[in-house]
């Protein structure tokens, strides 16, 4: 890892702070995301910023953007393209949807149904989409954002647990502190900021920070741990399933990232547990009522290094 990446991440937070005030945890936690190649849901109440932060995070990435706005009459092909047919060529010619993008808003995923849901799977997984029998690669870097509202508000459809587990973590963004509260009504927040934004990175410079993150170290005791807390969640009779394997693999993924955001070139078991929350507590579940989340039970009853 060079001083150079860590320094860029920081760069990233700083100038994503500025519009997105107050949220420098969820900041540093997209940007995660984005180094592990996973994708993130913002699970919140409108108003919060969460649109904000997928808009400004692009454009300081220097990365394509489109915002789709999930509604309960959408089709799979308002969110991946269709094949129509052009009278004067006499062909049929595909037109790409707005999933051809490097950054995707998908905004209250949850306000459409299953079928449009689903429809991101293969994209999010494989970074491609299959229509009537042929495959179109996505921009390099793709990368989601989706945004849900509580299931309790009307008009919402429970995400599958595939779509869930897809989303390398599912985080809130909440309400900012008093005094953030106070400087936004003040200055009238930070969203009018995001026209002076200017890129941090570069072409290629994604790539490298990826490419930076994978290679940090692991040792074999972090290792372990991240193997007994695995082995733990398929352990607890309090859980309906365990984490699976490919859960341990992108978690392994996020806190390398943790690491690099932080400035160093090996993983600690403090960055596993940072991101560990957010990985799991959408991924198991409870069989009954509990006190805390999955997570915090499994981070309390497995030791540490």
């Amino acid at each position: 890892m060079s001083q150079k990446h860590a320094e860029q991440c920081q760069q990233i937070i700083e100038t994503t702070s500025a519009v997105v005030v107050g949220q420098k945890p969820a900041i540093m936690r997209a940007l995660a995301c984005v180094l592990a190649r996973g994708h993130l849901l913002i699970e919140d109440l409108p108003g919060l910023g969460k649109t904000t932060l997928a808009h400004t995070l692009a454009a300081v990435l220097g990365l394509r953007f489109k915002r789709l706005q999930f509604t309960a009459d959408m089709l799979p092909a308002d969110v991946l393209g269709s094949t129509i047919y052009n009278p004067g060529e006499q062909k049929f010619r595909f037109v790409p949807g707005p999933i051809f993008t490097q950054v995707l808003l998908a905004d209250e995923i949850n306000r459409a149904p299953p079928k449009v849901q689903s429809a991101l799977l293969e994209a999010m997984e494989e970074g491609q989409v299959s229509i009537e029998g042929k495959t179109y690669n996505l921009p390099e870097g793709f990368f989601v954002i989706a945004t849900q509202n509580p299931l309790e508000q009307a008009g919402t459809y429970p995400l599958p647990e595939s779509q869930l587990d897809r989303f390398a973590m599912v985080t809130q963004l909440g309400y900012p502190s008093a005094e953030m509260e106070r400087q936004m009504l003040r200055s009238g927040g930070g969203r009018a900021r995001f026209a002076s934004i200017k890129p941090v990175l570069k072409d290629g410079d994604l790539i490298r920070l990826r490419e930076s993150s994978a290679a940090i170290h692991v040792a074999e005791p972090v290792i372990d741990y991240t193997q007994r807390l695995l082995a733990a969640s398929r352990e607890q009779s309090e859980f309906n399933v365990g984490l699976s394997p490919r859960a341990g693999l992108m978690l392994v993924e996020l806190a390398k990232s943790w690491a690099l955001i932080h400035g160093r070139d090996h993983v600690l078991p403090d960055d596993i547990q940072a991101v560990f929350p957010d990985l799991v507590n959408h991924r198991i579940h409870f069989k009954g009522e509990s006190s805390e989340t999955p997570a915090d039970l499994l981070l309390r009853r497995v030791a540490t290094p």
